[in-house]
């Protein structure tokens, strides 16, 4: 069976991005989300794992000279043994939308979580004042917590009924809310994964970014690949594609079907990377890192 082929951008900038990718991937930038990107979106959250072929594909496209980051809202530790990457040469997980990092086995954290203390205090007596219906379900993080909504009987009404008494709880104590994919998600203010990539960015100027993402919380990261291509440095955007979220699809350049389209995409950019001599011409060839943009369609 011939290899998956790289689907072409629909973007004359997501075009840009992926040849700057595919010419330089040794100072290339790759941002990927955890949930619903590399895992499925499962009903209970600690059950949530990435999918099997995640390590190996990252692995490969380390050994290429990709610097390989997810940035999550998950706690950085979480992230990684769910997803299990700890061995994936140079990988760096920002947790906590990047107020948290881990890095080399080691995790960096924020020291001052009395919001969140307080939050967690007074969020059993929010949730029945509002009338939270059974389902509701509150996971703690640590450095933050998520009130999930999938499990009740209609989890959208119940997800709106909830932002405002949450929004109101955030303010008071003095956090923000996240909202995501059926879930509102209080944390600390003063980092987005928009922030985390600009973080990682400044450490490493790259010559291309690329982030994949598939909630709401991933729209500050695509922000900012637009500020990195209005800036000079070439950008990808690729969409993990669900029914529940569309706004990434609608601005993404690539967009694929969940974690297995994601893993599928980046097998196939290991691939194109490290293809050596002549490349077929027929429709399963691949291209080789720098080929002109012509040799990636079939």
């Amino acid at each position: 069976m011939p290899p998956p082929q790289l689907p072409d951008p629909t973007t004359d900038a997501g075009r840009v991005g992926l040849d700057a990718l595919l010419a330089e991937p040794a100072s290339a930038l790759l941002g990927l989300d955890f949930d619903g990107t590399l895992a499925p979106i499962v009903p209970d959250p600690d059950a949530a794992r990435g999918h099997p072929e995640v390590p190996q594909v990252l692995t490969r496209l380390a050994a290429a000279g990709i610097r390989v980051a997810v940035v999550t809202g998950r706690p950085a530790a979480t992230a990684v043994e769910y997803a299990g990457i700890a061995d994936v040469p140079g990988v760096v997980v920002l947790g906590h939308y990047g107020l948290e990092r881990w890095e080399g086995g080691a995790v960096t954290a924020p020291e001052d979580l009395s919001a969140v203390a307080e939050a967690r205090r007074r969020l059993p007596d929010v949730l029945a004042a509002a009338g939270a219906p059974d389902g509701t379900y509150v996971e703690d993080k640590g450095a933050a917590v998520a009130v999930h909504t999938r499990r009740t009987a209609d989890p959208s009404a119940t997800f709106d009924a909830l932002r405002d008494p949450l929004t109101e709880l955030a303010e008071e104590v003095g956090l923000v809310v996240e909202p995501g994919r059926f879930v509102h998600e209080l944390r600390p203010a003063g980092g987005d994964k928009g922030d985390a990539l600009r973080t990682l960015a400044e450490e490493r100027p790259p010559a291309v970014v690329v982030f994949v993402g598939d909630d709401l919380g991933d729209l500050a990261a695509f922000d900012a690949i637009d500020r990195f291509r209005a800036e000079g440095t070439p950008g990808l955007l690729v969409c993990s594609g669900s029914t529940e979220v569309t706004v990434l699809a609608d601005r993404a350049d690539i967009v694929v079907d969940g974690p297995d389209g994601v893993v599928t995409l980046l097998g196939a950019l290991a691939d194109a990377l490290t293809i050596s001599g002549p490349v077929d011409s027929g429709p399963s060839a691949l291209p080789t890192p720098g080929r002109a943009r012509k040799d990636l369609r079939p």
